[in-house]
């Protein structure tokens, strides 16, 4: 990363609410050095036979009970998907158990001395069509950041005439940051060579001279008071080093958009929900970089973003955990009910899959990169819960699909006595699905007070039909996923940019 980077940046608000000026740019080199020292792709640790032992254990049980379909009759032919049935409702009898304190309103106490002053990072490569949304819900924010920074990604759309036009920026030369904006003197315009998102959200960091930095998608819109929910929730706590809020997905006014949109809600709502849970077991590892707020330091202090990781939010949190250990601090990572958005979500099968496959593709970088945490009693239940499950995860896909594909083969083969009893295993799997479905939307309203994207006889239909279509999708996403990562290729193709702009016009 390039040095040279110097900001034009808008004087900011002290505590008592004084302008005071801007210390001088955090050196991009500076946070490449934290970065290598930090990073396990960059400085691997080693693997332990603990980790060695899980993950392969986990593919051998998977070749075992797959080959047994071939030499055993009845119930136990299926005995890979009796695994994936068991590992799952395993899964969501730990959420059940660990989100029962939502059925209690939770009472936040207040927070102590000023909040923390916030700057808004909106990483954008050819996303004109959407970014005034974004910033629209950016500049009405009841309590303003003190900073927002458009990283501009080499765009070559209509960008650079947007920004110019309609926010009042004078266009900088490649490399360097904006004036402030004439109309919103909080707004700057980094414009940067196209690097991909990660350099941008970091050279952004590099430039940013505030408590804590708010990471925002080009294709996410918060709520109003999103920015001070976060900012409340880091003077609460200054054990807190990263926190996302809640996200609810909008797809394409399309027939297609509302096939995906329907389920992707109550996937959304079931996944905040288990987030929750891991966040109570102190292992909360994914934080969604479209809507996630970070302190500063901290960032500075791992390095900021990898830019050679598919998921960059998601490795990061592995990274803020590791440098807590290996430096004795007690960090803390959370889901913040109080802040809330709207992201712009995949709304046709190529699109739905081409985001999945980049998903778990990166999921099985992070994986690999930090396999010395599994079974490593040093990280808690981090490396003695968490990490387990993700090895167990990284072949989720496969044992669902196998099993799917086996129940075809009995049926298609006239083995019968096989196929019922399996259909049988699925009816019940699907009513305690239904169950935790049900459950999981119950919590989210009590913790959200969302009640009009969780409409319980949808919630139901969805439930009932999801493990035929949906699901099933999201296990082919995952297994391209494999596949791309197999191959290290780099492609995914452009995202559809659709659910959020056609939601501003109505």
């Amino acid at each position: 990363m390039s040095s040279v980077l110097r900001p034009v940046m808008p004087a900011k608000r002290d505590g008592a609410g004084n302008h005071a000026s801007y210390a001088a740019a955090l050196s991009e080199d500076a946070l490449s050095d934290a970065f290598a020292n930090a990073s396990p792709r960059i400085s691997p640790r080693g693997t332990p036979a603990a980790a060695v032992l899980i993950h392969g254990c986990v593919l051998a049980l998977w070749i075992v009970l797959f080959a047994r379909a071939f030499f055993l009759s009845g119930l136990l032919a299926w005995s890979v998907g009796i695994a994936y049935v068991i590992y799952d409702t395993l899964l969501l009898t730990f959420v059940a158990l660990k989100t029962v304190s939502l059925l209690k309103p939770l009472h936040e106490p207040p927070a102590k001395g000023p909040l923390p002053t916030l700057g808004v990072v909106v990483a954008a490569y050819n996303e004109a069509a959407v970014l005034p949304v974004t910033l629209k819900g950016l500049l009405e924010q009841d309590a303003a950041p003190q900073q927002i920074v458009i990283a501009d990604d080499g765009s070559t759309d209509g960008t650079a005439a947007l920004l110019t036009r309609e926010y009042g920026l004078i266009e900088p030369p490649e490399g360097q940051s904006s004036a402030p904006s004439t109309r919103y003197p909080n707004l700057v315009w980094l414009r940067l060579p196209h690097a991909g998102k990660a350099r941008a959200l970091n050279a952004a960091i590099a430039l940013l001279d505030t408590d804590t930095v708010l990471t925002v998608d080009a294709d996410t819109r918060v709520a109003r008071d999103a920015c001070s929910a976060m900012r409340a929730a880091f003077a609460r706590d200054p054990e807190l080093v990263a926190a996302t809020g809640i996200m609810t997905p909008i797809c394409a006014r399309t027939v297609t958009g509302r096939f995906f949109q329907w389920f992707q809600t109550y996937e959304y709502i079931r996944n905040f929900i288990s987030r929750f849970a891991w966040m109570r077991a102190d292992s909360l590892l994914l934080v969604s970089g479209a809507f996630a707020c970070f302190r500063r330091e901290a960032l500075v202090n791992v390095g900021g973003f990898d830019p050679e990781c598919l998921v960059e939010d998601y490795e990061l949190i592995h990274r803020l955990h590791r440098h807590a250990v290996e430096h004795g601090k007690r960090w803390r990572v959370r889901v913040i009910g109080a802040a809330r958005a709207q992201t712009d979500a995949p709304g046709t099968l190529p699109a739905f899959l081409r985001q999945r496959r980049r998903w778990f593709a990166g999921f099985l970088q992070t994986q690999f990169w930090n396999r010395d945490i599994t079974g490593n009693r040093r990280y808690g239940a981090l490396g003695l819960l968490m990490m387990p499950v993700k090895a167990i995860d990284t072949l989720q896909p496969v044992y669902g699909l196998t099993a799917f594909a086996l129940l075809l083969m009995f049926l298609f083969t006239g083995r019968f006595s096989t196929a019922l009893p399996v259909f049988g295993v699925i009816v019940a799997k699907i009513v305690a699905d239904l169950a935790f479905h049900l459950w999981s939307v119950h919590l989210y309203r009590r913790w959200t007070g969302d009640r009009r994207s969780s409409r319980l006889p949808m919630a139901v239909l969805a439930c009932i039909v999801e493990p035929f279509s949906f699901q099933l999708l999201r296990h082919t996403g995952a297994a391209l996923g494999w596949l791309h990562a197999l191959t290290a290729r780099k492609s995914w193709g452009v995202q559809e940019r659709a659910g959020l702009v056609d939601m501003d016009r109505i």
